[in-house]
C-alpha cells in the first residue's frame, strides 16, 4: 500500500481512498456518538448549516466546537457526550478541522474518518479493501497536529503489518506494544496540552484520556455523500 500524508490545503486533487484523522476531538466524539446509539452523523459545512438542519429536524442532536451556544445540544467533547442516550438519533456535527477534512475529500471512492478509538477497525477495513494508495488527511493545525499524524501513521502500520497476526483485535499484546509510542506522541501534543489546561472551550476533564483510548470501539466510520450532505455511518469490519 502506497501511503501519503497531507493536510487539507494540500488536497489539490481528490484521492481515491482517504482516511481523515481528527483525534482531539471530532472523530473521537463521532465514535462515541455511535457507541451511544446514534444512527448516523451529518457533517455540516458551517455552523449556519448545522443550525438550519437542526431547525428542520428538531429531533436531531447538534454538536459544535468550543463553548455551548444557542441552538446546539452539546459540544465537541467525548467526556460530555458519553452520558447521552442517542439511540436511533441523527447527529449533526460541525468542527474546526475534522468535518472540514471529510468534506474536502467527499469525491473519494472511500472516505474513512478515524481516531485512536477506531484505529484497528479502520486498519481492518483498509486491509479488506487492499487499496493501492491511501491518503491520510491530517486535519489539525494545518497538517502539523502531532496527535493526528501519530494516529495516521499507526493506522498505516496496522494496515501493512496487522494482517495475519497471531492475536488480533482490541487489547492484544502486540497491538498495545505497537501503539505505545504513537499514543505517547499524542499525549504530549499541543492539542492535549490545550485541552488539559483549558485553553480550548467546551472541555471535560476526561477528554484527553478518552481520545487516547485505543480501539474502544469495534467499528470503522465511513463517510459518503448522501442526499446533498456528507453522512458518516458506523461500519462493521471483517475479522483478520
Amino acid at each position: 500500500m502506497d501511503t501519503h500524508y497531507a493536510d487539507i490545503a494540500e488536497l489539490d486533487e481528490v484521492p481515491s481512498v482517504a482516511v481523515v484523522v481528527d483525534v482531539m476531538r471530532a472523530f473521537t466524539v463521532a465514535a462515541w456518538a455511535f457507541g451511544r446509539g446514534a444512527e448516523r452523523i451529518v457533517l455540516a459545512e458551517s455552523l449556519d448549516e448545522a443550525l438550519t438542519l437542526k431547525a428542520r429536524h428538531p429531533d436531531w442532536v447538534a454538536i459544535k466546537d468550543g463553548p455551548p451556544a444557542p441552538g446546539f445540544d452539546t459540544v465537541n467533547s467525548p467526556g460530555l457526550l458519553r452520558s447521552m442516550d442517542l439511540r436511533g438519533r441523527t447527529v449533526v456535527q460541525k468542527t474546526t478541522a475534522g468535518t472540514v477534512g471529510a468534506l474536502a475529500v467527499k469525491g473519494a471512492s472511500l472516505v474513512l474518518c478515524a481516531g485512536f478509538v477506531v484505529a484497528e477497525a479502520t486498519a481492518r477495513l483498509l486491509r479488506s479493501r487492499a487499496p493501492e494508495t491511501v491518503t491520510f488527511v491530517v486535519t489539525g493545525e494545518e497538517g502539523r497536529a502531532e496527535e493526528d499524524l501519530a494516529c495516521a501513521q499507526y493506522i498505516a502500520l496496522r494496515t501493512s503489518e496487522g494482517a495475519g497476526s497471531a492475536e488480533e483485535g482490541a487489547g492484544s499484546v502486540e497491538e498495545g506494544a505497537q501503539a505505545a509510542p504513537f499514543l505517547r506522541r499524542a499525549a504530549e501534543s499541543r492539542a492535549a496540552e490545550e485541552l488539559t489546561t483549558g485553553v480550548r472551550g467546551g472541555v471535560h476533564p476526561d477528554d484527553v484520556a478518552l481520545c487516547l483510548e485505543l480501539d474502544r470501539f469495534p467499528f470503522a466510520m465511513v463517510a459518503s455523500w448522501d442526499a446533498g450532505v456528507m453522512t458518516l455511518r458506523a461500519c462493521a469490519t471483517p475479522a483478520g
